[in-house]
């Protein structure tokens, strides 16, 4: 609004950098509110499995999840909408038929109610820690141990406030489970990864903590001047592959809102993280680890 020349500081447009001094004048002239109305587009994903009730489906790297502020178009839900009108409207009208979200640069298998019944099933199994999710993440450094247990409260940064961190006082109760299926080296290791709780960045925010940030994640680990200064010329290849964080939520199980049955579907790796693990002489199939 400030950029629009919505806000005047003593009668004058202003700027967002502006300081205010006792005395200013603030005039906030509020626009009418536009009407919100979500049209349907076509956004690359897949779908896994589709039946009246849900639809599974693996969402690229890029995509955001539902639209937000600076994302009012190109989202899951926008292409959603497209592929099916009758989406559950418990989410509300910006995120129909959304139960779970992915951050916008993981990739992965993601789980979709198509009705009201679905998605309040599906949501008490979310809440109820009952939904079995698996990733598989490229992390720098080797871990000691070939398997862990990151059990560390989550809050949202005081400062940043787009980010969230570990508290030790307060905060949501977050477990994060991990095994380790191959060290490379280069220094990285890759892990099968299974999280009991669903907290907002969880496992960038478990894994940064602990002093090994996945790769790529330039929010909460190395920025890319870090990959480039260690391996530009080892292994440039690796440099000119990684261009987001190495997360992928590889497997989804349930039980199905209406069948009662259990059901457990898989995403393979997308083409960007085949290559980064290609170039790493990573070829184990993540998918046949336990965890």
């Amino acid at each position: 609004m400030i950029r629009k020349g919505s806000v005047q500081v003593n009668g004058d447009p202003t700027k967002p950098s502006h300081q205010l001094k006792t005395g200013d004048q603030v005039c906030l002239m509020v626009p009418e509110p536009s009407p919100l109305k979500l049209v349907p587009e076509k956004v690359p994903f897949s779908i896994i499995f589709e039946d009246p009730w849900i639809i599974v489906l693996y969402k690229p790297p890029g995509i955001v999840v539902h639209p937000g502020p600076g994302h009012s178009s190109g989202t899951l839900v926008h292409g959603l909408l497209n592929h099916c009108r009758d989406l559950s409207g418990i989410g509300g009208i910006l995120r129909p038929g959304i139960v779970h979200r992915l951050d916008k640069d993981t990739s992965g298998v993601m789980l979709v109610a198509k009705n009201d019944m679905a998605h309040q099933a599906l949501s008490r199994q979310f809440k109820n820690g009952t939904i079995k999710k698996k990733y598989i993440a490229l992390i720098h450094g080797i871990p000691s141990h070939e398997s862990g247990r990151i059990d560390l409260p989550i809050f949202r940064h005081p400062v940043r406030r787009k980010e969230m961190a570990v508290t030790t006082g307060g905060g949501r109760n977050a477990l994060t489970l991990w095994e380790k299926i191959a060290d490379c080296k280069e220094g990285f290791s890759l892990l099968s990864i299974t999280i009991k709780t669903g907290r907002t960045h969880q496992i960038r925010v478990h894994f940064s903590h602990l002093g090994h940030p996945l790769v790529g994640d330039t929010v909460y680990g190395h920025g890319p001047d870090a990959l480039k200064r260690r391996f530009l010329k080892q292994n440039p290849r690796l440099v000119a592959t990684v261009k987001r964080q190495m997360l992928h939520a590889a497997r989804i199980g349930f039980v199905h809102p209406q069948e009662k049955t259990y059901m457990e579907f898989e995403s393979p790796f997308p083409e960007d993280m085949q290559q980064v693990l290609a170039t790493l002489d990573i070829n184990i199939n993540p998918l046949q680890t336990n965890t």
